[in-house]
């Protein structure tokens, strides 16, 4: 089962970066825009859960967690040129440091409250 939820919470993730993306920039939340904007990122993300094989520590740090990260932005980025959406050098760094924080600050959360 902890698989499963980590996965969900990572989904979770770069689905609230990108509504609060959205709603910065006054971009709509509509449902087909969120898709627009998250498919790249989560594509990204499948990559680096599928590279990591982060189902069998789901909630590491290492290497689950910074491979997740790092995947879901490298690849999110570079799916998001060729497909034509575009990126920034600016858009790069809030994309590390959001998914950063989030991507692996919850399983921060989940290591401290499983040893605590």
């Amino acid at each position: 089962m902890r698989a499963p939820l980590a996965l969900l919470a990572d989904v979770c993730c770069v689905l609230i970066f990108v509504v609060i993306g959205r709603a910065n920039h006054h971009a709509g939340d509509t449902l087909a825009g969120v898709a627009s904007t998250s498919w790249p990122f989560l594509v990204g993300l499948a990559v680096g859960e599928a590279a990591t094989r982060a189902w069998l520590r789901p909630f590491a740090l290492i290497p689950a967690g910074v491979g997740v990260w790092l995947a879901t932005v490298a690849i999110g980025q570079a799916l998001r040129v060729v497909a034509g959406q575009g990126t920034a050098v600016a858009f790069i760094i809030v994309s590390l440091l959001f998914l950063g924080l989030f991507l692996l600050g919850w399983r921060a959360v989940a290591q401290r409250i499983s040893v605590g």
